[in-house]
């Protein structure tokens, strides 16, 4: 039995693609990304650290849908492991954070692009989510995604309208209000967003290798919404101060 059939043997192909696909964002491109980011950091780039926090969201975020919706299996304690470092990294990172300080890196500047492109991207998707929850909910039906999965319900729905998306739209707020906490959290949560693109456009080539359906018109959007985030990002770092803090 090969690798992946012995940890995701289990699910349904959908969700057997998607984890493997996430698999590969995380194995090529995260885990070594955040380490040197974790250098970086530090060393004493403001940068790097502010980045580097959303890497440690999007690790958290990841492995608590491995860890609460796959079958249990051999990679379990892994999973659970890297859930509970990374969130307590995550945790650790936000509260010994220098808000006033990064808000004098960026020098106390207006910065209305990232900030309202984090405001309509948690609205956008929390409209998307509940334009299917709300219906089904009606209908007294099961959630279709979740059925995809064969879930009882959709972890990405709960993580993102319970957690996630609130938090992007209040750092977009405070941003916007050039509070200390917007200029601290924006750049992490653009990470976020360009991260979590990633796996959702590898999972069409996993699935076509395996001969699956690929999925392919789901490229176009989050391809552009990859594009938007880190642009949004760029923008943001580069009006920041790049000196040692």
């Amino acid at each position: 039995m090969s690798a992946p059939s012995r940890i995701y043997g289990q699910e349904t192909t959908v969700l057997a693609d998607a984890s493997t696909a996430q698999d590969i964002v995380n194995l090529v491109l995260v885990a070594p990304l955040m380490a040197v980011l974790g250098v970086r950091a530090s060393r004493g780039s403001p940068r790097a650290y502010l980045c580097w926090l959303g890497f440690v969201a999007f690790t958290v975020y990841n492995y608590a849908i491995y860890a609460f919706s796959i079958h249990f299996g051999p990679m379990f304690p892994l999973w659970v492991a890297v859930l509970g470092l990374s969130l307590f990294a995550l945790i650790g990172g936000l509260s010994t954070l220098d808000t006033a300080a990064v808000k004098e890196q960026f020098r106390d500047r207006a910065e209305p692009l990232p900030a309202w492109f984090l405001i309509v991207v948690a609205a956008a998707f929390a409209i998307l989510w509940l334009s299917e929850i709300v219906p089904n909910l009606l209908a007294g039906d099961p959630l279709a995604s979740a059925t995809e999965w064969r879930v009882p319900t959709n972890p990405v729905h709960i993580l993102d309208l319970a957690f996630f998306l609130p938090a992007a739209l209040a750092s977009g707020v405070l941003l916007l209000r050039r509070h200390p906490v917007g200029y601290a959290t924006v750049p992490g949560q653009l990470t976020w967003v360009a991260l979590t693109c990633l796996p959702i456009l590898v999972t069409p080539l996993v699935a076509n290798s395996r001969g699956h359906e690929p999925g392919w018109p789901v490229m176009a959007p989050i391809g552009l919404l990859l594009v938007l985030a880190l642009t949004a990002l760029l923008l943001l770092l580069r009006s920041g101060d790049s000196r040692p803090g």
